[in-house]
């Protein structure tokens, strides 16, 4: 076991992917001898050289352009997106070809193409560098999108990702980089999790909690003060958003009978509508109360200052979870906004 940062240990599953494959190569935006903004690719040029670790131009729609021309060659390309706003010009190249080229050639073309993207607040910064897109990939038929809520996670998915003949849209919660864990790099993807699969992060079995990326660990810091109240929440870690583990969320939905799904982006037609709506088509005969939301406002990200009023905490989902739990003064559901309105 090593001890590594959520940025290290993606640093380290794309060296380990390098070094197993030679296709594999790196392409962003500062990347190379700067190692990234972020530091998480820092001396990967110095290791493979300046032809597998490419500093790109300042032009994401020619980075995923140049990528999707490198996969139809057989290559295996990892494309960093500095911030998550800075996605939106490489749009039209992700949507209309990366996720349709295996569909318009009937399979004959593969896309092994993986498109990393520093997501989400609660660093301090503003609107471009601190988006939640993640409804817009999760829409588009075709892509697999998935995001990482810790160190080991970040490893293992990260090489799941490259070795996948799928395009990938990886999302990196960029508040968590330097969050610190033991992660077993020795560790055989045959006998890891598939990059599909949801994961139980905490069991309990008065409410379930579903969320994902930088929101595992609010979640769990909520389950954690609720078991001073004498509750027992479960967390689910959904990992991959696309497709959806449904069995895993539906399974607990049906144990505990309530269920909060939280999430940092926007509310109106985010992951967590998907998410409420299966779980009502699904597990309806199981619920005590109608399921709860808790997510950003419904408005453009807003000044760093201001961020906090933004981004779901402990306490916007405690009293969601005494809302499906009917306990003490919370709002009925009708006339609380968790989300916010325009």
């Amino acid at each position: 076991m090593t001890s590594l940062t959520l940025g290290g240990a993606i640093g380290a599953g794309l060296a380990r992917a390098m070094q197993d494959d030679d296709r594999v190569l790196l392409m962003g935006e500062d990347i190379g001898k700067l190692g990234g903004v972020f530091r998480v690719t820092d001396g990967l040029q110095r290791r493979f050289g300046a032809e597998r670790v490419i500093d790109t131009p300042l032009a994401e729609a020619g980075i995923v352009g140049t990528a999707v021309g490198l996969a139809l060659r057989g290559y295996r390309p990892v494309v960093e997106i500095q911030f998550d706003g800075f996605v939106y010009p490489a749009f039209d190249q992700i949507v209309c070809q990366v996720a349709k080229l295996h569909y318009r050639s009937s399979g004959r073309i593969r896309m092994p193409l993986v498109i990393r993207i520093p997501w989400a607040g609660g660093v301090g910064a503003a609107e471009h560098h601190s988006e939640s897109p993640e409804a817009y990939f999760v829409h588009t038929a075709g892509l697999r999108v998935v995001a990482a809520s810790n160190p080991q996670d970040a490893y293992v998915m990260l090489r799941q990702a490259v070795a996948s003949d799928d395009p990938v849209i990886f999302f990196e919660p960029k508040r968590l980089y330097h969050s610190k864990a033991e992660v077993d790099v020795d560790i055989d993807l045959a006998d890891a999790p598939p990059m599909h699969l949801a994961r139980v992060a905490r069991e309990g079995t008065d409410a379930t909690i579903v969320t994902y990326g930088a929101q595992v660990r609010t979640a769990l810091d909520a389950a954690l003060a609720a078991e001073d109240e004498g509750l027992s929440l479960e967390v689910i870690d959904l990992r991959s958003l696309s497709p959806l583990d449904m069995n895993t969320v539906a399974a607990s939905v049906r144990k505990t009978g309530r269920v909060v799904v939280t999430h940092e982006a926007a509310r109106e037609a985010g992951l967590g509508a998907e998410l409420v709506a299966s779980i009502t088509e699904q597990c309806f005969e199981y619920l005590e109360a109608p399921p709860a939301r808790v997510t950003g406002h419904d408005i453009p990200y807003p000044p760093s200052k201001l961020e906090k009023h933004h981004v779901p905490d402990l306490d916007r989902i405690l009293h969601a979870v005494d809302r499906v739990l009917e306990r003490g003064t919370a709002a009925p559901a009708a006339a609380t906004i968790e989300g916010g309105v325009r």
